[in-house]
C-alpha cells in the first residue's frame, strides 16, 4: 500500500494522483502501486509541488517496515538515526493553532 498526503498542491497534480490512487479525504491518496509507478508518480509530485508540501509512505524491507519521503517545506522533518526514520520539529516555526486545542502557546 502506498500513501501520499499533500497540502496546497496544484489542481493538475491532484488530478494526476487520482488517476492512480483513491482520495478518501482531501489531500490523502491511497493505492497499491508498483515500485515503478510509485517512483514516477513521486517524481512528478516533487517536481510540481510549488509552495505546497507532500509526504510519501510505502512499505519497505527495513526495521520499521516502511520508508518515508517528503517534498516541500514542512515544520516536521524526517531524519535518519542509525537506520530509523525519526521526525524532528523545527523550533523556529510556530505550531499552527489547530495543534493547541486549549489555546496553550507553543513551547
Amino acid at each position: 500500500m502506498t500513501i501520499i498526503a499533500t497540502t496546497a498542491i496544484p489542481g493538475h497534480l491532484r488530478g494526476a494522483l487520482t488517476r492512480w490512487m483513491t482520495e478518501p479525504m482531501p489531500g490523502l491518496y491511497v493505492g497499491t502501486l508498483s515500485a515503478r509507478v510509485r517512483t514516477e508518480l513521486w517524481s512528478a509530485v516533487a517536481a510540481t509541488i510549488n509552495d505546497g508540501a507532500a509526504l510519501l509512505l510505502h512499505p519497505d524491507d527495513n526495521e520499521q517496515g516502511f520508508t518515508l519521503h517528503t517534498a516541500g517545506q514542512r515544520r516536521r522533518t524526517p531524519i535518519d538515526l542509525d537506520g530509523l526514520t525519526l521526525i524532528a520539529l523545527n523550533p523556529s516555526e510556530p505550531e499552527p493553532a489547530a495543534d493547541h486545542p486549549r489555546g496553550d502557546p507553543p513551547a
